[in-house]
């Protein structure tokens, strides 16, 4: 309350709002070194935290159903990043039944299913409620790096040259995916509810994947990025994890501190995402 006393959380927002950008930055690969630290106290197998992160993800995908079905609107959502995700969840399945067929094949194939019937809702049922002058970020501005990057670095595995660059290319636009959705939200200012829902599962999904890899390398004293491949590679495999968490930190600090405030709807302020 305006001259109240502050709470302890009101005045550590407060402090980290006033800290220039680098700091920012800083506190925000401190938070999350002590995240993973965490994990790897209370988290025996580390192995469940990608599990986790399936299923965090899955519980967002359930969130934007509902918002489908019952709202009867797709305001606030970007077709582009559901196009992006439908692609590289399409050749990441590619990969997985030419290379390493496994129950992650499944889920991505039940995640792929989703992701084609939120398409089509938006791109038909419920089109009338796109905001398709919000969503307009280029997709090929991430499609044609990613595709670039992933012929000059790609696994140095025994598999077929075509399916180590698909792999690749999959692993990197996955990071970059969620950029047009950012961009709606940075053209709205103004997130409901559910899509909020949708995107901090996202991230929370993103980070439990990051401290998967992390935790890995750690336990396997290295041996997992070997296995990988070498070169640079492996490098890229979690620098691409990485870029996936913090390009949604930013949103899951404010949605945090919305939810904290006790706030239905998350205002972004300028600059954000």
């Amino acid at each position: 309350m305006k001259g109240g006393k502050r709470t302890p959380v009101q005045a550590v927002n407060l402090w980290v709002r006033r800290q220039p950008p680098k700091m920012k930055a800083f506190l925000a690969v401190v938070t999350g070194m002590a995240a993973i630290l965490f994990l790897r106290m209370v988290v025996k197998d580390h192995d469940n935290l990608f599990v986790a992160a399936e299923a965090v993800h899955a519980i967002g995908i359930a969130v934007l159903i509902y918002k489908l079905t019952k709202e009867k609107t797709c305001a606030g959502l970007s077709l582009k990043t559901q196009e992006l995700t439908a692609i590289f969840l399409a050749v990441r399945l590619y990969c997985s039944f030419v290379m390493e067929y496994d129950i992650h094949t499944l889920l991505d194939t039940a995640t792929l299913a989703t992701t084609l019937w939120v398409i089509y809702m938006i791109r038909f049922r419920l089109k009338s409620t796109y905001m398709e002058e919000k969503d307009n970020f280029a997709i090929y501005y991430v499609v044609v790096p990613c595709a670039v990057l992933s012929l000059v670095v790609h696994p140095t595995t025994v598999h077929n040259i075509v399916n180590r660059i698909s792999w690749a290319f999959c692993v990197y636009l996955e990071a970059v995916s969620v950029l047009p959705q950012l961009r709606v939200m940075q053209n709205t200012k103004i997130v409901e509810p559910f899509t909020a829902h949708y995107v901090f599962a996202l991230g929370v999904a993103r980070f439990l994947s990051c401290a998967h890899w992390v935790l890995q390398v750690f336990d396997t004293h290295g041996r997992l990025l070997t296995a990988l491949g070498y070169g640079l590679w492996p490098s890229m495999v979690l620098f691409s994890e990485v870029v996936q968490t913090f390009i949604l930190a930013d949103f899951c600090y404010y949605y945090v501190k919305s939810l904290v405030g006790g706030q239905l709807v998350l205002r972004l302020p300028s600059g954000v995402v």
